[in-house]
């Protein structure tokens, strides 16, 4: 198999050059894409650390009760936040949410308006399929490199890596939703005379909404999942402790900041689930 080897594709070196090309011919781009998003994640740090830790817990509880109406998961969220000011892991927790919250407006943003758009068009759908499941199964870490490349080192580059991979997610269920529309209520729809963009509005968003809101709690949590990563290239939040701890073999440190990611993670899973 010496002959295999012997003419390898050139995989790497390919990658290499693209990167180098998207370097030295988009950085105006690149540099106006970092400065958007630090702008927009600037401004959730700053609306979920300058206020009061209480402001903040009673303004979630209250979130929480407008959505739901429960008070068993008001008094869950209550729990999980004074879990994590009692561990004195308030600064990061925000830090991570402001991570979580930028990753779900821009995966979303692109997301929903992606997934209609497939799902109007099926075989569109059959070809982009691959490029999802490629950013789906290849490693979070390697996207960490061209983020570094094109961002340096911060909170932009682990928000750039979140959202390629975590945007197939909205984008597959956003499809799901819309595609799966009954025919019937189609039909209908054109019978009484709807325009194309009534029966998006009217028939086709309000049937898959159960599915975009099952996207976004896909978001929030492979977010999450990617916070102790995003710590390698400077991000700040929870994942920073946990990356100290391994460095350190403390695995106080390890359980105590892991345990205040279950928490967030258990808090926005039940904030925003839908009730069937």
């Amino acid at each position: 198999m010496d002959w295999l080897t012997e003419n390898k594709i050139p995989i790497g070196d390919w990658s290499e050059t693209a990167v180098d090309w998207l370097k030295d011919n988009g950085r105006p781009f690149f540099d106006a894409l970092s400065d958007g998003l630090d702008a927009m994640i600037d401004t959730i740090v700053w609306a979920l650390q300058t206020p009061p830790e209480w402001v903040v817990v009673i303004a979630f509880v209250a979130l929480t009760w407008f959505l739901q109406k429960s008070w068993k998961i008001c008094v869950l969220v209550l729990v999980c936040l004074l879990f994590v000011i009692n561990q004195d892991y308030w600064e990061e927790t925000t830090d991570s949410l402001a991570l979580v919250l930028s990753s779900c407006l821009v995966c979303m943003g692109l997301g929903v308006p992606i997934g209609i758009f497939l799902a109007h068009r099926p075989k569109a759908y059959q070809a982009v399929s691959p490029i999802l499941d490629l950013m789906q199964t290849l490693p979070a870490f390697v996207y960490l490199i061209p983020a570094i490349v094109f961002f340096g080192l911060g909170m932009v580059p682990g928000l750039f890596a979140t959202v390629i991979f975590v945007l197939p997610a909205p984008i597959r269920l956003t499809y799901l939703g819309v595609s799966k529309t009954p025919t019937p209520l189609l039909e209908a729809a054109e019978a009484f005379g709807a325009t194309p963009s009534q029966r998006l509005w009217k028939v086709e968003l309000p049937y898959a909404f159960p599915q975009i809101m099952a996207g976004l709690n896909q978001v929030i949590m492979l977010s999450l999942s990617m916070v102790v990563i995003s710590a390698y290239v400077g991000a700040n939040g929870l994942g920073k402790p946990v990356v100290q701890a391994l460095g350190r073999n403390d695995p106080g440190l390890g359980f105590e900041s892991g345990l205040a990611i279950v928490a967030v993670a258990i808090m926005l899973d039940r904030m925003l689930r839908v009730n069937k």
